[in-house]
């Protein structure tokens, strides 16, 4: 059976979400496919310590304020599920748990996507899938060699799966802070942390809503042709969260070099030093969740789909929601996806 509709959105995330709410307030006709059985996006998956970045108020989609979690400034990342859940039935949005999206091809003037449950043909799609479910590993010399455990941020849950043993920790962005921090903490666990370059830390009264109004100001710079003010990437590439400040100032946050090898039994470094390991975490980034459009032969040499905004210029009726910054400034946070959404909405409104 194929459904018709104005518009499919492919992901149910926080990006799918606001897609829909700004979709309803265009009153067009739409579904949302979503690959998770439940509610939540990636928040479901998320490490056990993990908490936001910024209070709640300053954490919140479009509509509907996020409310505070009892004893806590910054909320984890339950509190967030919890949210996107209540958000999801609030707004009454048609999303569709469990439904893997395969394939958007064009079909004349459609565009068919192809999913698991079913066929939906629809005027406009937008994509809106993350990178959560496509992890990064980098090629590093001896990787396959090693016989200890590897797992990427995606697998990581706590300290505790790894008591008593020798961990290294690959990464130099939040993740890898937060990570090392995690496992540091405990004092069950022997932590080598490691980065590519020597981390930089934002300022500690750094916190979401800053990096936020950062972004914002180098959205409006570059919308009025002004200089390029870096925006967050100037700043640092770690937010000094509570754990990661403590760690960091109890000394248990020192990172080293990049190794230049794995060997069975460790990390091995380019001046002949060793470090024994019983497990590497790879907290090396994600990419695009992009391969559902792949019939429709929009990427560029680089890997990304070329955008305006977030419509892709290869295929006007196709629009890229919270993959980062080239799909919108900040695009990829719950108080960032909001604006990118609604300009989304309202192009795929004036088009149809």
């Amino acid at each position: 059976m194929t459904h018709r509709v104005d518009v499919v959105v492919v992901g149910g995330g926080q990006a799918g979400l606001a897609a829909g709410y700004h979709l309803r307030r265009q009153n067009l006709d739409f579904t949302v496919l979503d690959a998770g059985p439940a509610p939540g996006g990636a928040w479901q998956h998320m490490w056990d310590s993990l908490h936001l970045f910024s209070p709640a108020e300053h954490s919140s989609l479009p509509g509907r304020l996020m409310p505070a979690q009892a004893g806590e400034i910054y909320p984890d990342a339950g509190h967030v599920v919890d949210y996107l859940a209540d958000y999801e039935k609030r707004y009454d949005l048609p999303v569709q748990h469990g439904t893997r999206v395969n394939a958007v091809r064009r079909e004349g003037e459609s565009l068919l996507v192809e999913a698991d449950t079913g066929l939906w043909r629809a005027r406009a799609v937008i994509s809106a899938t993350g990178t959560w479910s496509r992890p990064f590993l980098p090629a590093v010399p001896g990787r396959s060699a090693f016989t200890g455990r590897q797992l990427h941020t995606v697998n990581y849950r706590s300290p505790a799966d790894f008591t008593g043993q020798r961990v290294v920790v690959v990464g130099g962005g939040n993740s890898g802070a937060q990570t090392a921090a995690d496992l540091a903490l405990d004092g069950q666990v022997e932590v080598t942390w490691v980065t590519q370059r020597p981390p930089q830390f934002l300022a500690d009264d750094f916190d979401g809503r800053t990096l936020f109004d950062v972004a914002t100001a180098r959205r409006r710079a570059l919308e009025e042709g002004r200089r390029d003010t870096g925006g967050v990437a100037s700043l640092g590439d770690i937010v000094a969260v509570p754990p990661v400040r403590a760690a960091r100032d109890a000394g248990l946050l020192v990172a080293k070099p990049m190794f230049a090898r794995l060997a069975a039994d460790g990390a091995r470094w380019a001046d002949g030093s060793h470090s024994g390991a019983d497990a590497v975490i790879w907290c090396t980034g994600f990419r695009p969740a992009l391969a559902h459009l792949a019939p429709l032969n929009l990427r560029s040499a680089r890997g990304h789909i070329p955008t305006d905004g977030t419509r892709a210029l290869g295929e006007p009726r196709l629009h890229l929601l919270g993959y980062g910054d080239w799909t919108g400034p900040a695009s990829a946070t719950l108080i960032g996806v909001g604006r990118p959404a609604r300009d989304a909405a309202q192009a795929i409104a004036q088009l149809l």
